[in-house]
């Protein structure tokens, strides 16, 4: 544990921001897993509408710093190629 006060601070500080980065990896993870069922049910209209939810969370997450620009653009990718294959 530290002993030193900034130290202490440091620590509460990031906990918090740990915190905050979990909730919007599981709230990306929750929306990817419902447009990979979305994708496996060959639903594209269904698809299509989840595709652009996936990728407006994921372009606030590089923002945020959650995730690095190139993390997203693969995602994104991966993502309108899956799309790609419903057609």
């Amino acid at each position: 544990m530290p002993n030193i006060k900034s130290a202490k601070k440091r620590v509460l500080v990031i906990e918090k921001k740990t915190l905050e980065n979990r909730m919007v990896k599981s709230a990306i993870r929750t929306e990817l897993k419902k447009f990979d069922a979305a994708v496996s049910e060959g639903n594209k209209a269904s698809a299509q509408e989840l595709y652009s939810v996936c990728v407006k969370k994921l372009d606030q997450a590089a923002a945020k710093g959650v995730y690095h620009k190139n993390t997203v653009s693969r995602k994104k990718s991966q993502l309108a190629k899956a799309i790609a294959t419903l057609a």
